[in-house]
């Protein structure tokens, strides 16, 4: 059984990534710390682009770490195709990902690791790499494969900011010699990469501020589930979350040190007298405690719900006519909430709570799928939710406006043909140039 999985395997790779006398496709690699079978939600996004670039006709080969993200202790295999995708993952040690210098001694062995394909001869690297921002600092990278490699086109996929994380949480002090070397470092690492894309134009003020060159692009995150039309509720979970309520609200997802409630329960303040409006959270994260203990017996309008799996995700995202988010304004353009994403592919619109200048308020006034909440706004955003509770065809008709919006921006097949489109344009000299050299080709991967 072993001996017919490694000759599949070998037999894939052949196919994948030798083509003595063929056109080779071009090549990518994708470097991020956590990947298929992980259920890390970014993990689903970053395999999503691999599997979509590999039907796309790319050579794409992964390098995740071996080790499972919540089960540290758990291994997977060193090799695995799946879907297409080479899987190639690095070993590491069971460093302790949750602690401060676990998570550190995590990310420079997974940047050493993966600065070894600078050293790989000419005819066996890829024509890309795409590097996250698991681990923390991981587009480090690009500094050692632009100096070995300096053909490697490096795009770096932002998720989040570091050490802006750390700032906004107030675990670092800006002005600390730790955070100045922290950013001198990655700014030098952002001036080595060719592309850049980011999560909207907070995140792009904030990158900008480091002064790198790369091509820039917003290349956003697509939602978990995606449905045909807008999600139409379970008549059971819609009743055990919200009872009778006309008009349901509902916060799903975690809840850490970058959200915030207080405007929100402030707009459910406003609301307790309205009969029919219902607020539930259904939330995990070290600011969820905080935010129970601040809900109080007179907000009868408010529940909560534990947290969905994804088997039960599409059940509870339909149960709701209307969806919240929330991230602090110091997070802006350091972070998006995904949940956003999830909200529109489910058919619902968006009250959000967080900067104005954040990338899901811009997005929330451009596509007009949602309400900002600002401090000095919950008046006007109680308001309209009264008119909605009374006239459910003009909610049904914001439904369909956002499913519509989220199909035409921000669906998974518009984003990962993007990608095809971006990196087929910034490698294609590289693959002509390789075409030249044919005759020396063999498997990728056969070097090591």
């Amino acid at each position: 059984m072993k001996n017919n999985f490694v000759i599949r395997v070998g037999f894939l790779e052949m196919a994948l990534l030798a083509e003595e006398d063929c056109v080779r496709p071009p090549r990518v690699a994708i470097l991020y710390h956590y990947m298929h079978p992980d259920d890390v939600v970014s993990a689903h996004h970053f395999d999503g682009v691999a599997e979509d670039l590999a039907g796309q006709g790319w050579s794409v080969e992964a390098l995740p770490c071996n080790r499972g993200c919540r089960e540290e202790g758990r291994t997977y295999s060193s090799r695995e195709v799946h879907k297409g995708v080479l899987y190639r993952r690095v070993w590491r040690p069971k460093f302790r990902q949750a602690s401060f210098m676990g998570r550190l001694a995590n990310a420079v062995w997974m940047i050493v690791a993966w600065s070894r394909l600078g050293f790989r001869r000419r005819i066996y690297r890829p024509d890309a790499v795409l590097v996250g921002t698991d681990p923390v600092f991981a587009v480090i990278v690009a500094i050692p494969l632009k100096v070995l490699a300096p053909k490697i086109k490096v795009v770096h996929w932002c998720f989040d900011m570091h050490p802006e994380a750390a700032l906004a949480s107030g675990v670092l002090q800006s002005s600390s010699l730790s955070v100045r070397l922290m950013q001198a470092i990655i700014r030098w690492a952002y001036n080595r990469c060719d592309i850049i894309a980011d999560l909207g134009p907070c995140m792009r003020r904030r990158l900008r501020v480091y002064g790198h060159r790369a091509h820039e692009v917003e290349l956003t995150p697509w939602a978990l589930g995606e449905y045909p039309e807008p999600v139409k509720a379970d008549p059971d979970t819609r009743r055990e979350l919200f009872g009778d309520a006309s008009l349901a609200l509902l916060y799903s997802g975690n809840f850490g040190e970058a959200h915030s409630f207080e405007e929100l329960l402030r707009l459910a303040r406003l609301l307790r007298t309205e009969p029919g409006i219902h607020f539930c959270f259904a939330v995990r994260g070290n600011r969820s405690h905080a935010l129970k203990e601040a809900v109080t017996e007179e907000d009868h309008n408010v529940s909560f719900a534990g947290f969905a799996s994804l088997a039960e995700l599409e059940k509870r995202l339909g149960s709701a006519d209307i969806h919240m988010a929330s991230l602090r304004p110091e997070w802006s353009g350091i972070a998006v909430p995904s949940k956003f994403f999830g909200s529109l592919a489910a058919g619902r619109p968006v009250v959000f709570a967080g900067g104005g200048d954040s990338g899901v308020a811009e997005w929330i006034r451009r596509y007009e799928v949602g309400w900002h909440l600002a401090p000095d706004g919950v008046e006007e955003v109680a308001h309209v939710l009264r008119e909605l509770a009374r006239n459910p065809s003009s909610l049904r008709e914001i439904q369909e406006h956002c499913h519509c919006i989220y199909q035409n921006h921000f669906s998974r097949k518009r984003m990962t043909r993007e990608w095809d489109d971006l990196l087929r344009l910034h490698t294609e000299r590289t693959v002509r140039s390789h075409h030249a050299r044919s005759s020396e080709r063999k498997p990728l991967g056969s070097e090591e």
